[in-house]
């Protein structure tokens, strides 16, 4: 259902689920504008949602349900969430989930505050999913009012789930990026100018940012055929890096659309060995994709990349680096603090409740397999 239903909100409010392709090109011009009021991050802008809707595969098992508020014709309210349909069970999640690293939903800096559990209320009755799982929150997310007294009273009751990430950042009192390299240790310091030295030694090596008239195509090309051999070494998969995938280039023509866009590169004689895609956000470098050629891994590129774009970033007075989600050991030697992305989970259908039943029972075997060994050795020692 895809048409304005009248609901007991403030004045003239009303609440609208759309689920079809023309209801989203439609309203994108509203909710663009939202998104700006509200400040929002890229990953709830409608281009964003609609470049990942076009290039999604298996879309025949998907189905949009974007949750809006209306107060006459200015959009109030946005939750871009749709449904994916796994081992038999209707999942409810983030529209874009796999491409986006922070989930929320859009409201506009005035709103009434409830608004928010009576669109959940409206999603929630539409129905047309068996659970909802609503991942990568952080902790100011305003989607937490669902947990709290503000939840609606009736149908799917959210509730904090076991899964977890972490987001890396790095943030300080620097002035230039020279200083937040003498503040690195000794080793790391040592390390980067052995890198640079090694890469050197093949040709004249260069950190530069991406110019906004060069042609991206061969670029991406490069950073896709890199990542699908690091994905295949580590037993990963990506729809996003596929062999003639249009779903990167589609969320990076966003992001450079939007004057966002920050593509640094490592090159040695024009051979690119080491790529961050990056974009730059409310004073934030957030790095998006990092890759680098593995026949350089002895001089740790991506290590050397990773430590001129921050400098970079703290010369242009940007006072974060986000590395995003994702808890991997490279982004923590840099980081300055943590952040930890919680999830929530709740069921709408008979059969929604049994798959969270049988999800909390093992992960209570898993949680009890692994603390066995420990409290074994601790009775041994006894």
């Amino acid at each position: 259902m895809n048409g304005p239903f009248a609901c007991r909100l403030p004045r003239t409010h009303r609440i609208e689920v759309a689920t079809s392709d023309a209801r989203l090109a439609e309203i994108a011009p509203a909710w663009a504008a939202l998104w700006q009021r509200a400040g929002g991050l890229v990953f709830q802008h409608p281009d964003w949602i609609s470049a990942w809707w076009r290039t999604t595969p298996h879309q025949d098992r998907r189905s949009l349900r974007i949750g809006l508020v209306w107060s006459d014709e200015r959009l109030e309210g946005v939750i871009a969430l749709a449904t994916f349909r796994r081992s038999g069970i209707r999942v409810l999640e983030w529209a874009a989930k796999d491409h986006c690293d922070y989930g929320d939903v859009l409201l506009a800096p005035d709103c009434d505050p409830q608004i928010l559990p009576q669109l959940w209320q409206r999603i929630l009755d539409d129905g047309g999913f068996d659970l909802v799982y609503l991942n990568r929150l952080l902790p100011d997310s305003r989607i937490q009012a669902l947990l709290g007294p503000a939840a609606p009273r009736s149908g799917t009751i959210l509730q904090p789930n076991h899964r977890s990430e972490i987001s890396y950042r790095v943030a300080g009192t620097w002035q230039r990026g020279a200083q937040w390299f003498e503040s690195q240790s000794k080793k790391a310091r040592q390390n980067y100018r052995r890198g640079n030295k090694f890469m050197e030694e093949g040709g004249a090596l260069r950190f530069r940012l991406m110019e906004a008239h060069e042609a991206r195509e061969p670029v991406l090309e490069r950073v896709a055929a890199l990542k699908r051999l690091w994905l295949a070494k580590h037993g990963r998969v990506s729809d996003l890096f596929d062999e003639g995938s249009p779903a990167l280039a589609a969320l990076i023509s966003v992001l450079a659309g939007l004057g966002l866009l920050r593509i640094f590169v490592l090159e040695r004689e024009n051979e690119i060995i080491a790529i961050s895609i990056n974009f730059e956000q409310h004073g934030t470098m957030m790095a998006f994709v990092t890759t680098y050629d593995p026949a350089f891994e002895r001089a740790s590129p991506g290590m050397v990349l990773m430590m001129d774009y921050i400098q970079w970033s703290l010369d242009r007075g940007l006072t974060t680096i986000d590395f995003l989600c994702g808890g991997e050991d490279f982004k923590r030697r840099f980081a300055t603090h943590s952040v930890t992305l919680s999830s929530v989970m709740g069921g709408r259908s008979l059969r929604g409740r049994l798959a969270i039943l049988a999800d909390r029972a093992r992960h209570a075997a898993k949680s009890w397999r692994s603390g066995k060994p420990a409290k074994e050795a601790e009775l041994a020692e006894e």
